[in-house]
């Protein structure tokens, strides 16, 4: 049996890299079941969004972690890179409120626009297009982005607790200091501090399990009746539903267009923001692997319309992992284990609230705003367009936009101060296109 377990590590280390990159098989298991259970929540909060367009509910969740595998496992195998992927917020709510119930089309229209993204992707991923702008990034932004998307990330996490919520004078104001989901946030908060200090490893993990403990005392998740091992609802309803008709429209260019920026720019801060902070960049500042990184959201995103699902992306909690100790694909590859397992134990991943996920994200974000720390601040011309990143990313509710405020500032500010030599042509020409989708 030794021998085995010998010759499985051997195994793992080959495959992964996991010498290589000084970890170990236990921190990258342990890594991916963190990131699965800070992400796990799409489970949930996806095929909700998705059903107001009139699609099956059930088969939603089965697409959603089916195409989170797909995505997952090219990250691991391909990329191998501690990064996982599923449809991704924001652009599911794009497709849902904006694309079928704004605009009035039906959701097999949506779905053929994410579609043609995920091959569009593919042919850009091919081409470097997509490593080029990922590359083109200046240091110093590429350091904010990990500052903004901590920030972004914090945000969230207090915004799913309930710590933080709407207010109609300022915008956004303390929320209900009396509800029991707060307090369990705190308290996970406090726990995971407090494990963090002591050097704990699996802190944010048992955080997670602790806090879902604590809400299911107060009542603000409930044990699933009827018993939390369930079979994979049938994809039929939604599997390979295209209307071809329209692609050669207006309509179908405007929402294609869409897709592809957002996904694009926040895929690219993601992957330059979580690699920064687990001090993965090259010597010039690059991602590694980032090409084979791209080619998995694009297949994920193609195969994910397929199953009947809004565009895969890689995930901002993916931070949680690295947070700790993931390096490898052994941590991509232990979270779409972790989604094939949840296919069949659907209610008890259901089961653990936003509020109990709410204190990792918290302490993610702390923890991703170490790179901030090596902006050079004293250059006004990069320290100006990285603040204008990492503020604008939470404030607007999006990375992409982060980094399209930032960029636009970093180029103006150099070509204002006779910097203009600083500034690359893909810089240049990223800037004009993004005061294209601003003003016209």
């Amino acid at each position: 049996m030794d021998i085995l377990n010998l010759k499985n590590e051997k195994m793992l280390d080959k495959l992964f890299d996991i010498s290589k990159n000084k970890t170990t098989i236990r921190t990258e298991v342990l890594a991916g079941v963190t990131t699965f259970m800070t992400m796990a929540y799409i489970l949930a909060v996806n095929p909700g969004i998705l059903s107001v367009t009139g699609m099956d509910k059930e088969a939603l969740f089965t697409a959603t972690a089916l195409s989170a595998i797909i995505g997952t496992l090219v990250m691991a195998f391909y990329a191998k890179l501690p990064f996982a992927l599923a449809p991704g917020m924001g652009l599911n709510a794009f497709f849902a409120f904006t694309v079928v119930i704004g605009m009035g089309y039906s959701w097999e229209f949506a779905l053929t626009a994410v579609f043609l993204e995920g091959i569009l992707f593919v042919i850009l991923t091919i081409f470097n297009i997509r490593e080029l702008i990922v590359n083109a990034i200046p240091i110093n932004l590429k350091h904010a982005v990990s500052g903004g998307i901590g920030l972004f990330i914090a945000f969230i996490g207090l915004q799913n607790a309930g710590i933080i919520a709407d207010n109609d004078a300022v915008l956004v104001g303390l929320g209900d200091m009396s509800s029991p989901t707060v307090w369990v946030a705190f308290f996970g908060i406090l726990l995971i501090g407090v494990l963090l200090v002591l050097k704990v490893k699996g802190a944010l993990l048992i955080g997670i399990f602790s806090s879902t403990m604590l809400a299911l005392i107060l009542g603000v998740t409930i044990v699933p009746e009827g018993g939390i091992v369930s079979t994979p609802p049938s994809l039929e309803p939604i599997f390979w539903k295209f209307d071809f008709s329209t692609i050669f429209t207006l309509d179908m260019l405007i929402v294609l267009l869409t897709f592809l920026f957002v996904d694009l720019f926040d895929t690219v801060g993601t992957l330059v923001g979580v690699a920064d902070k687990a001090n993965m960049l090259t010597a010039d500042g690059k991602v590694p692997r980032v090409k084979q990184a791209l080619f998995a959201d694009a297949i994920g995103t193609t195969f994910g319309a397929i199953l009947g699902t809004s565009t895969v992306t890689t995930y901002i909690e993916s931070a949680a992992g690295v947070a700790e100790g993931g390096r490898s694909g052994l941590t991509a590859f232990t979270v779409a284990v972790m989604f094939s397992i949840s296919l069949f134990f659907a209610p008890l991943f259901i089961m653990i609230p936003s509020s109990a996920t709410a204190p990792a994200l918290f302490m993610v974000g702390l923890l991703m705003l170490s790179p901030i720390m090596k902006i050079n601040l004293d250059d006004f011309t990069e320290s100006i367009p990285a603040f204008f990143s990492m503020i604008m990313m939470p404030l607007t509710y999006s990375i992409a936009e982060g980094i399209a405020f930032g960029m636009l500032a970093y180029v103006f500010l150099k070509l204002l101060t006779g910097k203009y030599k600083d500034v690359s042509v893909v810089m240049y020409v990223l800037a004009v296109l993004f005061l294209l989708k601003f003003f016209v």
